[in-house]
């Protein structure tokens, strides 16, 4: 009878961290050619060192254009999320390891959240001064507030709207014309409008059932003025009721009440439309 023959313990290659580790140190890379292309440079030294680090590494699917058009920062920050969950999936028994990776990540992730505060910031600003020079803001029936996804214009809800009503007021005409010459600018940006409510029931006669079917309304209404007369473009454009369930104030009080009766239009900021 022939004999088996005793097959050779182990495997050859590298060891499994050694994929973990280069996968980290290639979103490093990321983060920091993502800091060179957003800086004032020579444009021929920038396209210059992207080839290079290219041909080194081989991490840019799309070329140097990936990185002046935004895929690689869109790309990179979803990767975050998605080498985070591996690396709790792993099991990781190296505490070392473990304590490095997430501290690492945890850096990167800080780094790229200032990079969209900034540029939350610089929309912000920019949104300020063409909202002013049109007298929008003089009135004060305009909040901005930003976060490091977008620059949030809160609209008050009786300028727009009568109460249970989901139709712009006729007077609000001027008011909304003015908004989308501002807007217009915006166009190719990610553009969320909400529409939200107080908590008072829906009269047996309205048309909406409640107050859910009503913020949808007025977002809806917002979202088809801007299509409809300012021919903003519907793909980077959405809409979406809220109702009652986020209010920025107490619903005990008319005041409170008269707050939580408002639009939002959320301007994605530049990172973040490119998702």
């Amino acid at each position: 009878m022939a004999k088996k023959q005793k097959q050779p313990e182990g495997g050859g290659g590298s060891p499994a961290w050694m994929a973990t580790f280069s996968d980290l140190m290639n979103l490093l890379l990321c983060f920091f050619v993502l800091l060179f292309s957003m800086s004032s440079v020579d444009a021929e030294k920038f396209e210059e060192v992207v080839a290079s680090l290219q041909a080194s590494f081989s991490i840019f699917d799309g070329g140097a254009t990936s990185l002046t058009e935004g895929e690689l920062i869109s790309s990179g920050i979803s990767q975050l999320n998605e080498l985070n969950d591996y690396y709790n999936n792993m099991g990781m028994n190296q505490d070392e390891s473990t304590e490095f990776n997430s501290e690492a990540l945890d850096e990167f992730k800080g780094y790229m959240e200032q990079i969209m505060i900034e540029q939350s910031e610089e929309l912000q600003e920019a949104l300020e001064g063409q909202l002013e020079s049109t007298g929008l803001m003089s009135d004060g029936d305009i909040e901005i507030e930003i976060n490091a996804q977008y620059v949030t214009m809160t609209l008050n809800g009786a300028l727009l709207f009568d109460p249970g009503s989901g139709e712009i007021k006729s007077e609000a005409s001027e008011f909304m014309d003015k908004l989308g010459e501002v807007l217009k600018a915006y166009d190719s940006y990610q553009i969320q409008i909400v529409g939200h409510t107080d908590t008072v029931p829906m009269a047996a006669s309205n048309k909406f059932s409640d107050n859910m079917e009503l913020s949808q309304g007025r977002a809806y209404s917002v979202f088809k003025y801007l299509i409809d007369n300012k021919k903003m473009d519907a793909d980077s454009m959405e809409c979406i009721g809220r109702g009652e369930y986020e209010p920025i104030a107490s619903n005990d009080t008319a005041e409170g009440r008269a707050q939580n009766r408002r639009a939002e239009i959320r301007i994605y900021n530049e990172i973040n439309s490119q998702q």
